[in-house]
């Protein structure tokens, strides 16, 4: 997406930052952000569009997730300082720490060139007619949505202490998931572009089917290696049903993104979803539980506006 001229934008003198702190972060933590004395720092979710010119957060994925939405709706330039226990989204805007995100900072008060428009990724409960009305309402993403084992891993590692979900949690938690977890019959149906026919793309007993609008997921795994942040489209990769050793064996290919040619692993795009399943199954996104199948899942283009490296 083309950056936004900087004759859009006030300038430093004129500027008003909003500062969103996730867990394990303090107020200390914005010191190093809050060196030009000529921009106005708010605390918190600012309520509209009107009482700041960009809002930083600093966490990981969760943080971002539990944000999302009112991001969207404010339509502000955010930048993602990776403080948390996954910062996956980050690392998709090119930010590898703190470092990185604060020269991002610094160029963007100086002339706010490195601004870019990224899609995000929507998740939609279908339930049933009874419980239609009592369902939440349409959910986005930043990385990627899971059903199946990664949603479980999901689940096992938010149970962890904050300090081991950021050293090595998530691949803690898979390891003693994957002799534990038995395949489930799952059916993907897909409809993209303009077409209102849903065509089946899937239909088989599944480990994992993972919708993703970055490469990453769980702290560093290369889940979509093609995907693209801003092609208006989500990377699709399902696991079929295997004995588990076979799956012991394939994960560590996925650190790599050299899953693709492994029979069993199947992986297309796709901009909307219907996930299916016989009984109800959790859905977790950027590593946060949000709902149980059957869902839509598709993607916003153009979404929220962030800062790049």
């Amino acid at each position: 997406r083309a950056a936004v001229p900087s004759s859009l934008l006030p300038s430093s003198a004129q500027m008003r930052a909003a500062a969103l702190l996730g867990l394990g972060c303090s107020p200390k933590t914005l010191k190093r952000f809050q060196t030009d004395n000529s921009v106005e720092w708010r605390m918190g979710m600012p309520s509209s569009s009107d009482e700041a010119d960009a809002i930083l957060v600093f966490g990981g994925d969760g943080t971002i997730h539990r944000h999302l939405n009112q991001l969207v709706k404010l339509a502000v330039p955010v930048l993602v300082v990776p403080r948390g226990s996954g910062n996956d989204f980050a690392r998709a805007l090119g930010f590898r720490n703190v470092r990185d995100s604060l020269a991002a900072w610094k160029k963007f008060a100086n002339d706010a060139e490195n601004i870019r428009t990224v899609d995000l990724g929507t998740i939609t409960p279908l339930g049933t007619d009874a419980t239609r009305k009592s369902l939440p309402g349409t959910r986005y993403f930043s990385c990627v949505a899971g059903v199946g084992l990664d949603a479980e891993v999901a689940r096992r590692a938010n149970g962890l202490p904050r300090w081991l979900r950021g050293h090595g949690g998530y691949a803690l938690s898979l390891a003693r998931s994957i002799f534990n977890f038995a395949p489930f019959p799952m059916k993907v149906l897909s409809q993209n572009g303009n077409s209102f026919d849903w065509l089946a793309r899937s239909d088989q007993s599944t480990i994992l089917a993972a919708f993703a609008n970055t490469t990453h997921y769980g702290g560093g795994m290369k889940i979509a290696p093609r995907a693209k942040i801003d092609d208006g489209l989500l990377d699709v990769c399902i696991v079929g049903g295997m004995d588990p050793f076979k799956l012991f064996c394939l994960f560590p290919t996925v650190y790599a993104g050299k899953h693709l040619d492994i029979r069993g692993v199947e992986y297309f795009q796709s901009d909307r979803l219907r996930i299916e399943t016989e009984h109800p199954l959790d859905v977790y996104a950027d590593g946060e539980y949000v709902c149980r199948t059957p869902v839509e899942i598709g993607i916003q283009p153009a979404a929220v506006k962030v800062l790049m490296a």
